[in-house]
């Protein structure tokens, strides 16, 4: 006789913003029955749903013995990478807050090791290299960059050795994909989330929203025409093909009833909670997420606006043009006006075999975000690669090529210098891109374009409207932030606020956690930053051997670290990105004495 489970109803372990499909519902039933109904020979692995990341995931297991590991008596923080006897596979073996398990060793964004990692005494583990960051409890990603979660393993000593719980393939393959699918039953489309734009935001916002169990209609409209994209890639590499750029393929959106429209969006009626496209679509909203991005700025000087060969890097498509001018010729005369580090990474990846040059207007390059010690520093990374810097100068036109006048021939400064130019990248920043919303009589831009939005990123002034990204400034609370507003245009950044939005549509009453910024650079050598200095900064603490290219700086506003960035020093990035989270940096005086970040040991 089979005997009767009462179940809780879906309401009470499931919170939504609105109820499940019928589709939705039979997928979670299927589920909690699988693990109540298993045989006792079965092991179900499970990690529970949080906020910020995947559904549960649930597998068949059995034990696998980790080679050469006889106890489980780790110290808090330690972490070891180990093979997994009879399977191609390693786990990270740890103990964060006294309990020993296991976890799938690589970071799922770059492949990092782990094990190079910071693990806290919170359970958070971040990665060392761009700063993704994992629950160690569950798998599940607390920060951005990274989109698929880790597998956690169960660890069991047993007679001199150690033994972990979970299946081969979730073993071998290190990583688990968030559990997305779900279709849309009959929801009306006034139910519908819309998001404009289809970045990194873009991407945090929809898969968190399915992560989470929201089963309404999405819809995302972006003009760029492909789905969301590693664009860190195409500075640091002109990578070009979608199929290596794009982080999930049209299937994968499909499964998750998330709908792409490849369109523009022109104008937003909020009182009717329309948004109106280039094409005429008339596309209804219950909540709006604007994450479109940042539009290049131009020069308005003489040749810059009429003569070819003259670039922005944004897109795929901007890469495709730079790289079809450069050819597979050599001695490219290529000129760089900027020093910011979208040009000092384009001028890092195309200086092999062409004569690359810099303007700058500051003395010395990204003397802005990094100071002029620094900046000096980065310098000479980029000059030894044959590139060659014009700085402290301004730009006065653009003349036409003498072999082909409709296209640029040199760019000449304002102290008479000429530079012959085959092709010129402008890479003198970006302005918000809301030209949609400045005839708009219900929202208010800020001087710089931008919209200034609450914790949760919620558009301050207008209901159910949340900005993410390149367009929102938002009240920062990280060191020296106080709250004060700040416009961040990192990649994290945006993915971070984009599953930010997520969580407040699904749980709006819950307060947003505080991340700390980072982002990552390719200049010769690879550049690491974390926290924020758009407040200001009146001193640095230099450490380390600048000439040996291992070094950490330190920017304070009196006795607070308020940002730091590294080279050939990780995890001290890692390490820092917590501690700031944790608001447990040392301060100013400690590290002139010479205190080392990592001597710390985990954060706590």
């Amino acid at each position: 006789m089979t005997s009767m489970i009462a179940l809780p109803p879906l309401s009470r372990s499931l919170p939504l913003s609105r109820p499940l499909s019928a589709a939705c519902q039979r997928q979670v039933l299927s589920t909690r029955f699988f693990l109540l109904l298993r045989t006792p020979t079965t092991t179900a692995t499970t990690s529970t749903t949080r906020l910020f990341s995947s559904t549960p995931h649930f597998t068949m297991a059995q034990e696998y013995k980790l080679k050469g590991i006889t106890s489980l008596n780790l110290q808090p923080g330690e972490k070891h990478e180990v093979e997994v006897e009879g399977l191609d596979a390693k786990v990270l073996l740890f103990n964060a807050a006294g309990k020993t398990q296991a976890i799938g060793p690589r970071c799922t964004h770059y492949g990092a090791p782990l094990a190079k990692g910071v693990l806290g005494h919170n359970g958070k583990l971040t990665c060392p290299w761009h700063g993704a960051c994992f629950n160690t409890t569950t798998g599940d990603i607390e920060n951005a960059p990274a989109l698929d979660a880790l597998p956690v393993f169960k660890a069991t000593e047993r007679d001199g050795a150690v033994y972990i719980t979970g299946d081969a393939e979730t073993i071998k393959a290190g990583h688990r994909k968030p559990k997305i699918k779900c279709k849309v039953a009959g929801a009306p489309l006034s139910d519908r989330v819309v998001v404009v734009g289809g970045g990194s935001g873009a991407l945090g916002a929809v898969e968190g929203l399915r992560e989470l169990g929201f089963s309404g209609p999405i819809t995302v409209v972006t003009n760029e025409g492909y789905l969301p994209i590693d664009r860190p890639k195409l500075s640091k590499t002109l990578m070009t093909d979608l199929n290596k750029l794009q982080w999930r393929d049209a299937e994968w959106f499909k499964t998750g009833d998330i709908d792409f429209v490849q369109d523009e969006v022109v104008g937003v009626d909020f009182g009717g909670k329309t948004v109106k496209t280039k094409s005429g679509q008339q596309l209804p909203y219950s909540r709006l997420v604007l994450a479109t991005g940042g539009t290049p700025k131009l020069l308005p000087l003489q040749g810059f606006q009429v003569l070819g060969n003259i670039f922005t890097l944004r897109n795929v498509h901007d890469a495709k043009n730079i790289k079809e001018a450069i050819g597979e010729k050599k001695g490219n005369k290529i000129v760089i006006i900027g020093s910011s580090f979208i040009g000092m990474e384009i001028a890092a990846c195309t200086s092999d075999g062409n004569e690359v040059s810099i303007i700058g207007m500051e003395k010395e390059p990204l003397e802005r975000v990094l100071g002029e010690r620094v900046g000096a520093i980065v310098r000479k990374n980029i000059e030894s690669k044959g590139v060659k810097f014009y700085m402290s100068a301004g730009v006065d036109k653009a003349e036409p090529s003498a072999a082909d006048p409709s296209k640029v021939g040199s760019v000449h400064l304002k102290d008479g210098t000429k530079l012959d130019a085959d092709m010129v990248i402008l890479g003198v920043g970006v302005s918000p891109a809301t030209e949609y919303l400045k005839e708009n009589s219900v929202v208010r831009l800020e001087d710089d374009g931008s919209l200034k939005v609450d914790e949760s990123f919620s558009v301050v002034g207008l209901k159910d409207v949340y900005a993410i990204g390149d367009i929102a400034s938002y009240p920062y609370h990280g060191p020296g932030g106080d709250g004060k507003y700040v416009r961040i245009e990192h990649y994290n950044v945006a993915q971070n606020a984009g599953r930010t939005v997520a969580n407040h549509i699904v749980h709006p009453n819950l307060k947003p956690e505080f991340f700390t910024p980072v982002f990552w650079s390719a200049l010769g050598a690879q550049l690491r930053y974390c926290g924020n200095s758009n407040h200001g900064w009146d001193d640095l603490v230099l450490q380390g051997e600048p000439d040996q290219g291992k070094w950490v700086a330190y920017y304070t506003k009196g006795e607070t670290v308020v940002a730091m960035a590294s080279m050939g020093k990780d995890p001290a990035m890692a390490q820092c990105a917590q501690m700031m989270q944790l608001n447990k940096m040392p301060t100013k005086s400690q590290l002139k004495d010479g205190l080392d970040i990592l001597s710390l040991g985990p954060p706590q």
